[in-house]
């Protein structure tokens, strides 16, 4: 089961390493993560997506809240947020192919960031879910180089982490 865990730090050299050496540790595998600035320059937020049961998660949060760094940790209940993942994809186009691409873009909700004789770069914004969607209907057209961010999270409604 994929979880997501909001974590606020304050933003210190050395923090980073911290959390992600306690997932280490305890051989928790990460599948994304995210960390930037927040609203407040001395707090950053960082998003984790773990695969994980919820004594797994449980574990997870009691370690995190014990580090000196953590301001606060939240996991993320499914359905109560809204998260979003950034892809940039650069894909191989010709004349031929150029507008199928472009149909693709548009389904999709993507727009061209970069263009050249032989190839588009795109860009998407959207949820993990239709991101592998977008790569996996533009594969045919060959992907010459792919990066995408981890998950950034914000609980839905009033909460807040």
């Amino acid at each position: 089961m994929t979880n997501t865990i909001a974590v606020l730090v304050e933003n210190r050299a050395g923090v980073l390493d911290r959390v992600v050496g306690l997932f280490s540790r305890r051989a928790f595998n990460i599948e994304s993560l995210a960390v930037g600035v927040t609203d407040d320059p001395t707090v950053s937020r960082i998003t984790i997506v773990v695969n994980g049961d919820e004594a797994v998660v449980e574990q997870v949060e009691k370690q995190l809240n014990k580090l000196i760094d953590v301001i606060k940790v939240r996991t993320l209940e499914a359905n109560r947020y809204t998260g979003r993942e950034l892809v940039l994809v650069k894909v191989n186009a010709n004349t031929r192919t150029r507008a199928d691409i472009m149909t693709i873009c548009e389904l999709m909700g993507a727009r061209v960031s970069d263009i050249s004789t032989n190839s588009l770069t795109l860009e998407l914004s959207d949820t993990p879910e239709r991101i592998e969607t977008f790569e996996a209907m533009l594969r045919p057209f060959s992907i010459l180089e792919l990066a995408r961010t981890g998950v950034i999270a914000l609980q839905k409604g009033n909460g807040k982490i």
